[in-house]
């Protein structure tokens, strides 16, 4: 989160070295103040004033609320104006038309679907450099949580709902994607690549992805969806043009609903 690499990520970092900064402010003078009474106030220093009857002081009750008053505004105005420069739903400015990444959390892994090239992944999130990532995102199973730490903004899938992210990458590279909410036994292995490549590497990989693969039929979602762990990174070169919605609406093969009620055994304590 300190080393981002995208607009999302360095805003939030400008976020957190401003707050970090305004307590400081705060902290470090009360702790050299702390430091200064005791060494002012020792045994050995005959020119420390004891005054038992001082009890109240205009100036100083001024001083001690005004400034954590102060504090407690600025950082409730920066929480104020960023929560809304920063909404996960908001555009990305930028003339580049945005790319658009309909993700989904599986038990323990995580399927990226690009609707518009009808290509999949598994485990790998190809992107371009420069252009904003418009992303849908829901679960299959269980409440989780998509975060590329580099490139900015954590956000929750859950069953039956979409959620929105725009992030962008400004340098070629690769980048690590986690799950950040625990959905179980398989969570600890339950990461990503994100791997950002000029615009041009980009349309040869979804053209040589495109053409080879299997595809992501009924029959194999139905297999995907099962759990698993440790999923190693794969790709499907056709995917069903309203899978997304189908897994939303938990009438894709394979999810809860479609396969009818299972039994208690079937799904562990994780999916509590």
């Amino acid at each position: 989160m300190l080393d981002p690499e995208g607009p999302i990520g360095r805003s939030e970092r400008i976020i957190l070295l401003d707050s970090l900064s305004i307590m400081l402010a705060i902290v470090v003078p009360v702790v050299l103040a702390a430091l200064a009474v005791a060494w002012w106030f020792r045994a050995s220093n005959l020119r420390a004033r004891y005054r038992p009857q001082w009890s109240y002081s205009g100036v100083l009750e001024l001083i001690v609320w005004s400034i954590p008053l102060m504090v407690v505004l600025f950082l409730g105005g920066i929480g104020w104006v960023s929560s809304h420069d920063l909404d996960p739903a908001r555009p990305i400015a930028s003339s580049a038309k945005p790319l658009e990444v309909e993700v989904v959390s599986l038990d323990w892994k995580w399927l990226f679907i690009y609707p518009a090239q009808g290509i999949a992944s598994v485990n790998r999130l190809v992107i371009p450099v420069g252009i904003p990532v418009h992303f849908r995102l829901t679960s299959a199973t269980v409440m989780n949580s998509f975060f590329v730490p580099q490139l900015g903004s954590q956000i929750y899938t859950m069953a039956g709902m979409t959620t929105e992210l725009h992030l962008e990458a400004d340098k070629p590279g690769a980048y690590r994607g986690v799950s950040a909410q625990f959905s179980g036994s398989g969570f600890s292995d339950m990461r990503f690549a994100v791997v950002a490549v000029s615009p041009g590497q980009f349309a040869g990989w979804m053209a040589a992805k495109g053409s080879s693969g299997p595809v992501l039929d009924a029959v194999a979602y139905a297999q995907l969806a099962k759990q698993s762990q440790s999923n190693p990174a794969k790709t499907y070169r056709q995917v069903p043009p309203r899978l997304f919605e189908e897994i939303v609406s938990a009438s894709a093969p394979g999810s809860m609903t479609a396969r009818g009620s299972a039994p208690a055994a079937q799904y562990p304590r994780e999916r509590n």
